[in-house]
């Protein structure tokens, strides 16, 4: 099967070299089962790729794109929801009000938050949460998705809960509950929603297609696709699953494991396209970007983008991508390692080189920078799979972007 059989029209430009990266974007979609995805990549603040194909929505008609059929093609535009990508745009306000003087990273988080103090987590410390150190990555009473939407009711919660650990000593992925750890103390901080917050301190001044809590302007423009769950295919080539002795699936078996119940936070799973979801602020999960948006954001985190504004200082980079947490994931069962916020290279999510960080979306979505080398990369796409850190379509798009800026590896 080729691109041609699929009546699918590969979109957008691909700088000299970067050919690769188109190629393995074609692949996808040949071979890969992807229905309708962007991928783009800077290199020194410079776009070097640029492309997009396929449907808008995961269940419009693939075949027929663009063919008068009625199906939506995705555009240069089009803006998906990148689920956990968004924890990295939700870390980088706590290290810019870092930057600022207004918010100290060794201070216990009830400095800001007292009633955080509860349930003995005197001694979590702001690092500890960006990190997945504070302990609370589960719920012992889940909150529904209209009471997830709700900030206060979801610091409350979190603020209420007895840590699984005490706070510092280990780490464990914080899946649902970093929305309302990350929101409320920047609300506790600044006095302002962590979405606005976004808005008019990151997306606004560097230029971004991302948001977190979807503007009605913007959903009603129709740019915004479903998303839908996509099958794995048996060919599947690898970074796409991790088999550890304990598997992540074996342990969502389990309804009484830290990985069920962490994931579990939100109870039942919101619906992704549902309007009143979108347009909530749910830091951890539920930002929407296009490609652009997330490698730009990740551009402007390193460097100035078409001479525009810097996010990071230098020295803030390297705080960000300073390892916190390495080893055994109480949650996620397998090897993580994780800076201030950020995922940082490894087996769990694979980025460019040991110097790069940045964030998956759970089963597609995947947004980092790698000082080193320039790069800033952005992929999102309206299938989701079961891969929890490394999926198999965004890594094909790495290890192309990885075999032209380092020939080799």
């Amino acid at each position: 099967m080729d691109l041609v059989d699929l009546n699918i029209d590969v979109n957008g430009v691909v700088a000299e070299g970067f050919e690769p990266v188109r190629d393995a974007f074609v692949r996808n979609f040949a071979t890969g089962g992807e229905r309708g995805a962007a991928v783009t990549v800077y290199r020194d603040g410079r776009r070097v790729v640029d492309l997009w194909a396929g449907v808008r929505d995961f269940d419009g008609d693939a075949e027929n794109a663009g063919s008068g059929s009625g199906a939506a093609p995705w555009e240069h535009g089009t803006a998906q929801i990148v689920r956990s990508a968004t924890k990295g745009v939700a870390a980088a306000v706590l290290l810019m009000l870092a930057e600022r003087g207004e918010l100290d990273l060794d201070a216990p988080v009830g400095e800001y938050w007292p009633e955080f103090k509860a349930a003995d987590k005197e001694r979590a410390l702001v690092r500890h949460l960006l990190s997945h150190r504070a302990g609370v990555p589960v719920l012992d009473r889940p909150l529904t998705p209209v009471q997830a939407a709700d900030p206060a009711l979801g610091a409350a919660a979190v603020a209420a809960q007895a840590p699984a650990w005490e706070p510092g000593t280990d780490h464990g992925y914080h899946a649902q509950t970093y929305s309302w750890l990350t929101g409320e103390l920047v609300r506790r901080v600044s006095g302002r929603p962590i979405g606005d917050w976004v808005a008019t301190e990151i997306a606004g001044p560097a230029g971004l297609d991302l948001w977190i809590g979807l503007p009605a302007t913007v959903a009603e423009a129709g740019r915004v696709g479903r998303v839908g769950r996509a099958r794995t295919p048996k060919t599947a080539g690898p970074g796409l699953r991790t088999r550890p002795k304990r598997s992540v699936a074996d342990a969502y078996a389990d309804p009484d494991s830290l990985t069920s119940r962490a994931f579990a936070a939100i109870t039942p799973l919101p619906d992704e396209n549902d309007p009143a979801y979108r347009a909530a602020a749910l830091p951890a999960s539920n930002g929407i970007a296009t490609a652009d948006g997330l490698a730009r954001f990740y551009a402007s985190l390193i460097g100035q983008v078409d001479g525009g504004t810097r996010l990071f200082t230098p020295a803030t980079v390297e705080l960000a991508r300073r390892e916190q947490s390495a080893g055994p994931d109480r949650v996620l069962v397998i090897g993580t390692r994780f800076g201030l916020g950020y995922m940082l290279h490894g087996s769990a999510s694979p980025l460019l080189t040991h110097g790069s960080f940045g964030h998956p979306g759970r089963g597609g979505a995947l947004g980092f920078a790698d000082p080193g080398s320039g790069i800033a990369f952005g992929y999102v796409t309206n299938g989701f799979r079961k891969s929890v850190t490394a999926d198999g379509r965004a890594q094909a798009l790495v290890r192309a972007v990885r075999g032209v800026v380092e020939p080799g590896l």
